[in-house]
């Protein structure tokens, strides 16, 4: 067995015993056939007032302007699906990838552990961890690294498990054996373009970031346009709906991650604690949540949205 081999088996193994649900690795180079798509994508203006995805072009498509002499690409799946939802289906919704503690927290430090299990274990790499919070574009990594392959909703899909998991990464330098893209099994399926609320969906593959209701709950800053009043299905905070109707989801397991689960109190709240839901109680049922990045200001906008 060669170094390249024995180090990737190596890599593999810790992956799974920290939790994650697979690993696969590309090399890390220039991603030719995404460049095309990214600029059409930002030049009919569909990541709305995400200003940020402007940024960094070049990085985003190239790990080696980020991690300088990277070589390799380890991408990473972690499950978030619950065992449980909220109870009271008139109540607004939360995207059940923010039930529990914030993944960036989670998955950075497991992340953290894979670098330093690496380190220990083979020697001088160095490397950097991304949990979708740099310009890597995490789907097109973990689609050409095997993982699974990005549906017509633009979420990767796999065949065993669906779409309900974080992706991350460790761009290192350390050279190793690289996987071989899966193929698309959404075939005929429109199940997910059907059932968008908003249509943002606007052909297979290709999502209008700016109508998608994740988008206005959660990134936009302004008023909700009201042209979209009574199409947001009663999600407040980010949305499943994609996912949801999705045949493949039906092999979705429930994760095993306790940092995962909800706050007790987050299941149970009625339709009527949201709408009248204080500060102090935003504060105590997300402390450690995702649902902070729209703070109370947003969430209760999003609620009152829904209401009026």
């Amino acid at each position: 067995m060669n170094n390249k081999t024995k180090y990737t088996n190596l890599i593999k193994t810790e992956a799974k015993r920290l939790g994650f649900l697979s690993c696969g690795i590309s090399q890390a180079q220039f991603l030719e056939e995404e460049a095309p798509r990214l600029e059409k994508w930002l030049n009919n203006n569909m990541h709305g007032k995400m200003q940020y995805m402007e940024n960094h072009f070049d990085k985003r498509l190239d790990p080696t302007k980020l991690v300088e002499g990277s070589k390799s690409v380890v991408s990473l799946l972690l499950n978030y699906f619950p065992s449980e939802i909220q109870k009271d289906t008139s109540a607004p919704k939360i995207s059940k990838y923010a039930y529990g503690t914030d993944y960036h927290f989670v998955i950075k430090d497991k992340l953290k552990q894979l670098l330093q299990f690496i380190q220990d274990n083979i020697g001088e790499v160095a490397g950097r961890a991304f949990v979708d919070s740099a310009p890597v574009l995490d789907k097109a990594w973990a689609a050409k690294s095997g993982l699974g392959w990005i549906g017509k909703h633009s979420n990767l899909l796999t065949q065993q498990v669906g779409s309900f998991y974080f992706i991350a990464e460790l761009i290192i330098d350390l050279a190793l054996e690289y996987d071989t893209p899966t193929t698309d099994h959404c075939g005929t399926c429109t199940a997910c373009i059907d059932a968008c609320p908003t249509q943002a969906i606007t052909e297979p593959y290709v999502v209008d970031g700016s109508k998608c209701i994740s988008y206005f709950t959660i990134e936009l800053k302004d008023n909700i346009p009201s042209e979209f009043k009574g199409q947001f299905d009663n999600w407040m905070f980010g949305c499943d709906v994609c996912q949801d109707v999705c045949p493949w989801n039906r092999f979705s397991k429930p994760h095993n991650e306790p940092l995962f689960n909800p706050h007790p109190e987050l299941l149970e709240m009625t339709k009527k604690d949201w709408e009248e839901i204080t500060e102090d109680t935003f504060k105590k049922v997300f402390k450690k949540s995702a649902v902070k990045r729209t703070k109370f200001s947003g969430l209760t906008r999003n609620i009152k949205f829904l209401k009026d």
